[in-house]
């Protein structure tokens, strides 16, 4: 995965740099686009932080490239920079899952303020993908048999009542039970029904 960082795409070269420049001077990592295809050649699954998207840009709109993005389930939230004439529009992208859009001129630090915002949000995006991503895995490693055991011992089953309804032994319960405990990365029936409660 990439540093998080803010995207700029403007294909007005002044407000690149001028943009570049505010956020040097806050300490935000950035990276400028010279337009909206620039932007989505250059684009992977990898990039972390957030986008800065002028509306109105020669060639591919800004709002075309959103709809790309979100075509391709980006998960970078987007800020729109909007001229005065495209303020519905911007408002019609809040609808369709922008994150916020500054009309020009705009404030330096209110924009540096939802930049931040917006990058915070995406690394707490992307850890809770990373843990459910985990937990899937953990899962999808289980056995059958340790799947019955799961679901047993969340109901709060003991193992000698689990093993008189699944007609094993209360040894192979035991030996299912640890299992299923390690590869799940708890030590308790507690821990695990909380584990999976989180994930929902």
């Amino acid at each position: 995965m990439s540093h998080p960082q803010a995207h700029l795409v403007d294909d007005d070269e002044a407000i690149r740099d001028a943009l570049s420049w505010l956020l040097d001077s806050r300490g935000i990592a950035n990276c400028t686009y010279y337009s909206a295809e620039d932007f989505l050649a250059r684009w992977t699954p990898a990039l972390s932080g957030c986008i800065v998207l002028d509306m109105r840009m020669t060639g591919m709109t800004g709002l075309d490239c959103f709809e790309q993005l979100q075509a391709r389930q980006s998960s970078l939230p987007v800020i729109f920079l909007t001229g005065h004439g495209d303020v519905p529009l911007a408002v019609s992208a809040l609808k369709k899952g922008a994150f916020d859009f500054f009309e020009k001129p705009l404030n330096d630090n209110d924009l540096a303020t939802r930049i931040n915002e917006a990058i915070a949000l995406n690394g707490c995006q992307r850890e809770q993908s990373a843990s459910q991503n985990s937990l899937k895995r953990r899962l999808d490693s289980l056995t059958n048999r340790e799947r019955q055991i799961m679901d047993l011992v969340l109901l709060g089953k003991l193992n000698k009542i689990i093993a008189d309804e699944l007609n094993i032994s209360m040894r192979t319960v035991e030996v299912h039970r640890a299992n299923l405990f390690e590869k799940m990365q708890v030590k308790t029936a507690v821990e695990l029904a909380n584990l999976l409660k989180a994930a929902r």
